[in-house]
């Protein structure tokens, strides 16, 4: 039998394949992303505890019929995290389009995230989102052993465990969400909330990051569905921190419908911190820090990394730092803000205009206060290399992550992470933190901020920049226990533990 036709016992089913696409000599080659941080590393460390692992993901093609045909459907990877097959599904710039930038961005994505003023139902073709789903369960039980778990991420699969449900009997089902969920009010917005439903519902396990979309999922299932809590569950004392913006003490854990029971579970993702730690400790990571250091010429800095998204806040968050050097002009050339807001991409309309007031702001601010030796802001609309980013985050007084609402992030934790001293000391810096981020639940050392409140994102800026050192280390240390604990492995043991139980 050939090594891709043989079924694995792992089939993880996510729309990003897990390598880089490279051209060489003429020659296509796959290669392991450079950096092991990130949601596609995280997921691949779940190979080595499997005897075989599949994973199946969309490759756009040219054309339809033969063109699509053209590349190998299934190919074989062997990397650091073991060797697993890679089922690609052929789907044309038109169904990319449809099923992801129209469908998954313009409707669902604005639901999840509580803006229900961005939902556009008008442009969707809903067929066309069922095909794609359709497609990717296919791809994922053609690769399943029997009695495989086949673990399906994100919400633009949605549909994909109703139809596993129908094609394979014998898998079990998990579904985990990078996303948030709403409220039962908010989701019941879309028109196709039971057929997403009954799609979740036919799965055995739905993961999320934190207590609170975990019990609007089950919420939403109980209201729409009459689902039925069998057991609910106390939230980890670590994260169960009282008057919160996302605050939940407690939710359920499994709920029954039509005589099955579907497992409830909240973790969140972590970081992989002892790789960011080893970046932090190479010379050339130093070396950076030197030359930025070189060129702040001592004035404190302040990061703030993200892509362009109406979710993500930067709009307000440049409108705060602003206010920042109208209050205080004492801070006028002794304070630079660095931002990263990357640019959509390619198809992606929905958020020109995001960016572009995101320019118009940073074009202003700098217009304002700008000198031939000082420049405020330095805005930056690509991708800054994670190795760099580092010693950015090494030198930054203050990491500024205010979404409007944002399922968990992971840069304020690569920030955390990054500020220890490698010899158990920490660096201090302050990590200013919207309320609304899966992640305010886990890291009680950061400065909260209500992002859609000019007077308390002031605050919380205004607190950072005047944090005295002692303060500083101690909320660092505070938020640095919490980072390791909740770190990628821990995820993956935690997940591999929760699909025993299956």
């Amino acid at each position: 039998m050939d090594n891709t036709t043989q079924p694995s016992d792992l089939v993880i089913v996510y729309h990003r394949q897990p390598y880089e696409e490279h051209v060489e000599n003429g020659q296509l080659v796959y290669k392991e992303h450079a950096s092991p941080n990130g949601i596609v590393p995280t997921l691949k460390s779940f190979f080595g505890s499997v005897e075989r692992g599949a994973w199946v993901a969309w490759k756009q093609v040219e054309g339809k019929g033969r063109e699509a045909d053209k590349f190998e459907r299934v190919v074989r990877i062997q990397d650091s995290y073991g060797t697993y097959n890679v089922s690609r599904l052929p789907l044309t710039a038109q169904q990319v389009r449809s099923f992801y930038h129209v469908t998954s961005k313009e409707a669902l994505w604005p639901i999840l995230h509580s803006f229900p003023e961005r939902y556009n139902y008008d442009a969707v073709d809903w067929p066309t989102f069922r095909e794609v789903n359709r497609l990717f369960a296919e791809a994922a039980v053609a690769q399943a052993a029997p009695g495989a778990v086949i673990w399906i991420h994100d919400y633009n699969l949605w549909l994909t465990p109703h139809y596993v449900r129908k094609l394979r009997s014998d898998v079990k089902i998990a579904f985990f969400h990078h996303t948030p969920f709403p409220s039962s009010s908010i989701f019941s917005i879309l028109p196709w909330r039971d057929e997403i439903m009954n799609s979740l519902l036919d799965c055995d396990l739905v993961g999320f990051h934190i207590p609170r979309y975990a019990a609007g999922f089950a919420a939403a299932a109980r209201n729409l569905k009459g689902a039925k809590i069998l057991e609910e569950a106390a939230a980890p004392s670590s994260m169960s921190h009282q008057g919160l913006a996302l605050s939940q003490a407690s939710s359920p854990v499994k709920l029954g419908y039509q005589g099955r029971v579907v497992h409830v579970d909240a973790c969140p993702v972590g970081t992989n911190v002892p790789y960011i730690r080893e970046l932090a400790a190479r010379e050339t990571t130093q070396a950076r820090e030197m030359r930025i250091r070189e060129e702040l010429a001592g004035r404190r800095l302040i990061v703030s990394v993200g892509r362009t998204d109406y979710t993500k806040g930067t709009r307000d968050m440049l409108l705060a730092y602003e206010r920042l050097l109208e209050r205080q002009p004492a801070l006028v050339g002794q304070v630079q803000l660095l931002v990263t807001s990357v640019s959509a991409a390619s198809g992606m309309g929905v958020y020109r205009n995001v960016q572009r007031e995101i320019e118009q702001i940073a074009g202003r601010i700098n217009g304002r206060y700008s000198t031939l030796a000082y420049r405020p802001l330095w805005l930056s609309t690509s991708a800054i290399p994670f190795e760099e980013l580092i010693a950015y985050y090494r030198c930054a007084d203050v990491c500024w992550i205010t979404p409007l609402r944002d399922g968990l992030n992971l840069v304020a934790k690569e920030y955390v992470a990054a500020r220890e001293n490698g010899n158990g000391a920490n660096l201090g810096g302050a990590l200013v933190l919207s309320e609304f981020t899966g992640a305010a639940v886990e890291l009680d050392g950061a400065v909260l901020a209500n992002p859609y409140s000019n007077f308390q994102m002031d605050a919380a800026i205004d607190r950072a920049l005047a944090m005295p050192t002692q303060e500083q280390q101690e909320r660092m240390a505070s938020m640095q226990r919490s980072v390791q604990r909740y770190d990628a492995s821990q995820w993956a043991r935690h997940t591999l533990g929760k699909f025993k139980t299956l």
